[in-house]
Parts: C-alpha cells; structure tokens; sequence
C-alpha cells in the first residue's frame, strides 16, 4: 500500500518542545495531516516509554495503533473527510558528544526497534553510559560507531539513522562538528547505515552531488516539537504496513520502496546559507569564503550553512542525478500558505478556521497540498489559495533563505495577485 510516514518527531518530556505532544494528539493530527505511520519519538525516556504503553495497542508486526477507547473520544472532533488508520513505531533521536580523530563531535541519530521488550534492552545498556531520565532526547557521551553496535548486538533489527545530516552543529556532515564522509564516523559498521536524514535545510537536489550517498537513501521528517509541525516533511513510501516494511522500503528491499520524499523548500530551513544571526549577516558560500568565514559586522566566525557545506564535500555538480533515486516533492505546511493569501500569521484564528473548513471540504492537508486539483479550490471560495498552491506545486516560490537558526521566508504570491477574492469575503 502507499502511504506517507514521519519518522522523526518528539514528545511532551523533550525540552523546548509542547506540552501537547501526546499519544492522543499525535492520532488526531496525524488524520489532519494525512499520515500514516508515525515514529513515537523519545522511546528511551521512562515515563514516555510508560505511557506509550499505557496508551498504545500491537497492531501489525513493530506497529501499535492508539488504544480504542482514547480513539473513540478523539474521532468525532475529525472531520469526516480525514479519517484513516494511524500506526506508531518506536523510535528515538539520541545525542552523542564524544572526541574522535581529534575533534569534539556532537552528532544527533535516530534510533528505531520493533519492541517495547528491544526498547527495554537499550534502555538498560544505554542508562549504564548515561542520563536517559533528564529529557527525550538524551545527550550521552556514546561514539555514533558505539551506539550502533550495542543496537545490532540486541537485534538486527535495529536501525540507526542519522539525523538531520548536514546541520551545522549537530550532525554527522555538520561544519561544525561533523565527519567528511559516513566511514570517518562509523568505520567497519558503515554498511549498517542505509539511509540518513536530508534534514529541513537540504533537500535530495543538494545530497545528490555527492556520489558517495548514491546507494544511501534520502528520507525527510519533521523534527516536531509540536503537534501541528507533523509532516513539514515527510515520506511517501509502496510497502506493506509494518516495521519491517517501513524500513525494507528505505532499503530497496522485498519490493518495498521510498517513492519521494515531502520536502520544505530547503531555503526555509534555519541552515541553509551562511551567517551571523545576531548580527543580521546573511551570506552565500562565496561572500564567506571572500570574506575568510569572518562575519563583516563583529569580525568573528559565520555559522557555515548547509549549501556551503555541500558545496565543500560534493563531487558532481548541480542537477545530476544519481539513476534509480526517488524524487521528491517541495510543500508549505498549508497554515502558512493560508496566512499569506489572508496577510495574517499562520496562527491567526481566521487561518485556523479556514484550515478546518478546507479540510471538512477537501480531506487531510497533504491531499489538498499535492493531490486536489486547483480548480476546485478555487470554485469553493478559494482563488488565491489555489493560485499559491499551483505555484508551490510548480516550485515557483520566493524565497530569502534562512541562516544561523535563523528560519527563511517563502512566499508565492505578488503584490498584484491581491484583489477581492473568496478568502476575503469569507471573513
């Protein structure tokens, strides 16, 4: 069957992150967005780990579903248009900070097990190295190298992923503290890494110019710290639903497979060019290499962003693509997109009411970001939101990218498309 995945997320025990992330609300949006198969997150955490249990149910092999009698309290605030099953897998993303040729390294993975009894034994050897009690995503002084070898040696079927790739400061390609190739990090147990996180600052575009990704498979995820920012990326995968066919689909294997990835236009990433934020320095790769990494306003190093960081490691230029490699897709979580044919923030209630009417209309946000035709949009009192949506669909966007954790803007309208229109008149 093909549906779309999120493999990376958080809960409401990760810092920084909403209170409302919880079984519950996962399930509701999950419907909203139009996902299928979402990681749990922060597995390793106990009191996580204990009210998943206490919340979830097996459903198919590695899946559970939210138990019935908390789904039956949640089904009937979703409209009609959006239902469908939604399936959990246990996953967590694990912070390492260890030295390694050298160098301090702060490398972030994602971290998957078809079992609360596999969750069990990591839990148990990973509390021996370090605190898994302070927060979801824990920060332990584990070579990457290291954390994968205890998975494998529970199970084979623990996966490690790593995350979000090419951040500066936490990532296996990161400028900051990363490694310039996978083996550097991971060394004999490198063939066990199928896949790594692009991350919402690249995009499959900008990892193809490396060849030696060209057998390690792409996959985009949201990193949510909050309910509504499920699926800003994601995976449409052709598999069976099940742990094991989530994963032999990002391993080409049994038939299963990745077919593209749901990505943010990378420019609206927090990395992606270079910069000072706290000096307001914005720079492509070339004015920092001009300006030797210095930022012109305070004379102190720029954070270097991902595309500069690609530009570094890559041996093909731009617009090769590697054979047989999903494509992807560029979307606009549909909040935002909405509140720029209104000129309010994507928060604002008109936004919000306007969400819930679209999807009573037309089904969950990913049918009306890549699958409604524009047309219908249009003849339900949405004109501009249609014009928007076709050019996002088209990758005609303006864009000022983002840099030093500094989120970009992207915009699909002009001045002059403003006028009288049904998403005026409806409020």
């Amino acid at each position: 069957m093909k549906f779309i995945a999120d493999l990376h997320i958080h809960s409401h025990l990760s810092r920084a992150c909403s209170k409302d992330l919880k079984p519950e609300s996962l399930y509701k949006w999950c419907q909203l967005k139009g996902i299928t198969a979402l990681t749990t997150g922060d597995f390793t955490h106990p009191a996580w780990n204990k009210e998943l249990q206490e919340k979830l149910e097996p459903a198919e092999p590695g899946l559970f579903t939210l138990k019935k009698e908390l789904a039956q309290q949640i089904d009937p605030g979703i409209p009609p248009s959006c239902g469908g099953p939604i399936r959990f897998l246990l996953g967590v993303e694990i912070s390492s900070i260890y030295k390694k040729n050298g160098r301090v390294r702060k490398i972030h993975n994602l971290v998957f097990t078809p079992s609360f009894e596999t969750a069990k034994k990591i839990n148990a050897r990973l509390e021996k190295i370090g605190n898994i009690r302070s927060d979801g995503r824990p920060i332990l002084g584990l070579d990457s190298k290291d954390l994968l070898a205890i998975l494998l040696d529970i199970s084979p079927e623990n996966y490690l992923i790593p995350a979000h790739a090419w951040t500066p400061h936490f990532a296996v390609f990161g400028s900051e503290s990363g490694f310039d190739s996978l083996e550097e990090c991971f060394d004999d147990l490198t063939p066990h890494i199928f896949a790594i996180e692009t991350g919402l600052s690249s995009d499959p575009p900008m990892n193809w110019r490396l060849s030696a990704l060209d057998n390690i498979t792409l996959i985009s995820n949201s990193d949510a710290h909050s309910p509504e920012k499920l699926g800003r990326e994601g995976n449409l995968l052709e598999a069976p639903l099940s742990y094991q066919g989530v994963f032999d689909a990002l391993k080409k294997k049994n038939g299963a497979k990745l077919l593209k990835t749901l990505e943010f236009f990378p420019e609206e990433g927090k990395y992606h060019v270079d910069g000072h934020r706290n000096c307001k320095t914005r720079l492509e790769p070339e004015e920092t290499l001009k300006l030797g990494g210095l930022c012109p306003v305070c004379q102190k190093p720029v954070t270097v962003g991902v595309l500069h960081r690609v530009a570094k490691l890559a041996d093909r230029k731009t617009g090769q693509k590697p054979v047989n490699t999903p494509d992807f897709e560029n979307i606009v979580p549909l909040k935002e997109i909405i509140g720029e044919t209104l000129r309010v923030g994507p928060s604002s209630k008109r936004v919000d009411e306007a969400y819930w009417k679209l999807l009573g209309l037309f089904g969950p946000e990913f049918s009306i970001l890549r699958e409604v035709p524009t047309e219908q949009l249009q003849n339900k009192g949405f004109p501009l939101l249609a014009l928007a949506i076709n050019r996002m669909r088209q990758a005609k966007a303006k864009v000022l990218a983002g840099y030093d954790g500094e989120y970009g803007k992207i915009s699909f309208l002009e001045e002059k498309d403003f006028r009288p229109s049904g998403e005026l008149a409806l409020f």
